[in-house]
């Protein structure tokens, strides 16, 4: 604009072609009067000043600051509040004082204040308690139940939802009434057309992790998991945050799904949530396009709950208050210095070793091993 007026164009003209205001090319026109173009500070500038008329000068922050750390460290009285600083930079002579209230806001903008309120830390990363999961590296598909539904003159509908962590691909099964039976066949299902994550999360309802009156159960989801080389995980109990993800999405699946339609027999109802489904998955297409990748389903597998169970486990748990922790049926002695703290235990089928990790979501990526037990999980015959 500059340029086309010291061409001869009128800045009237000039306006009209840029599309801007006359007083736009009028200040422009200023602001380079008497220098070359490439010499013209053309940043925009702000109409107040650079700094507050009554801003305290540097050099009296860092003294106000100095003599706080002074009377914390060498003061009788152990006061090194403002009003303690004001007294002492009066009893220094020190002209121009700020007041006790301004030098109150001074050691709080400049962060030196004792917190009083909650500190808010970031949230760990997806997956945080398996570091390849965090890291990227690898998917987990979570599984939960909905309970407790039932359809006007119909059969009460409990429905077996999923969803994967990264990918956010869900998957819905309402049924009249869900055995493990039932979950094998889903899951079997719904890998076959998407293909393998390398985990599988569960709660610890007994259709996934199987009965809990022996100890060694390893129930028929698990040996499911295992013969795939899924690894199963298992949340502690009356924990939130570890099924965030599902429990997210049996929410929207209760509020779009069933919640917002008439459902006139198990068979609509399933009509319109595999619709939803269908909807989700489109809507998260790039998202499951970006996620780490699954593993192609075994061609000629075929499941025998009577093999031989090999892999891992993971159970998360927390600790009691003498830093036991109980899985599997039995209780194992971790650390008496962790009580009430998460861990994630690692049981080596083959091995016959469980190893025992320390979790903080404070610290994510430190995970230390606290102990490794022996403990084998005997050969039993699956019972039908």
């Amino acid at each position: 604009m500059v340029m086309a007026v010291r061409r001869g164009h009128s800045m009237r003209s000039v306006a009209a072609r840029f599309g801007v205001s006359l007083l736009t090319v009028q200040r422009w026109v200023e602001r380079a009067r008497g220098a070359r173009l490439d010499r013209v500070d053309w940043c925009d500038r702000t109409k107040g000043r650079r700094c507050a008329v009554n801003r305290t000068p540097r050099e009296t922050e860092d003294l106000i600051l100095a003599v706080r750390q002074e009377l914390k460290e060498a003061s009788d009285l152990g006061y090194y509040g403002a009003v303690a600083i004001h007294q002492k930079l009066a009893a220094m002579g020190h002209q121009g004082i700020p007041s006790v209230h301004a030098i109150g806001y001074i050691l709080e903008r400049r962060g030196v204040l004792d917190p009083s309120s909650k500190v808010r830390r970031p949230a760990p990363p997806r997956g945080w308690y398996l570091p390849d999961v965090a890291a990227g590296r690898a998917e987990l598909d979570s599984f939960d139940f909905v309970k407790g539904l039932v359809i006007q003159n119909g059969p009460e509908v409990e429905v077996l939802n999923g969803i994967s962590l990264h990918g956010g691909l869900v998957a819905s099964w309402p049924m009249a009434g869900v055995a493990a039976k039932d979950v094998v066949q889903s899951l079997i299902e719904h890998w076959q057309s998407f293909g393998l994550p390398q985990y599988a999360q569960f709660d610890n309802d007994t259709r996934f992790q199987g009965p809990h009156v022996h100890p060694d159960v390893l129930g028929r989801v698990i040996r499911l998991c295992l013969s795939l080389r899924v690894v199963p995980v298992f949340v502690p109990p009356r924990e939130t945050g570890f099924q965030a993800a599902i429990e997210n999405f049996n929410g929207r699946w209760q509020a779009k799904v069933w919640a917002r339609f008439h459902h006139a027999s198990l068979e609509a109802l399933s009509q319109q949530s595999r619709r939803f489904v269908m909807a989700s998955r489109r809507h998260a297409a790039e998202r499951i396009h970006s996620a780490p990748e699954r593993t192609a389903f075994p061609e000629r597998w075929r499941l025998s709950l009577q093999a031989v169970p090999k892999g891992r486990l993971v159970y998360l748990r927390r600790t009691s208050d003498r830093g036991e922790v109980s899985l599997l049926g039995h209780t194992f002695s971790v650390d008496p210095q962790w009580p009430h703290r998460l861990v994630r235990a690692v049981v080596e089928l083959e091995e016959g070793r469980t190893h025992f990790f320390a979790l903080r979501r404070r610290d994510p990526r430190n995970q230390p091993l606290l102990r490794t037990v022996l403990h084998r999980v005997p050969l039993r015959p699956f019972k039908e």
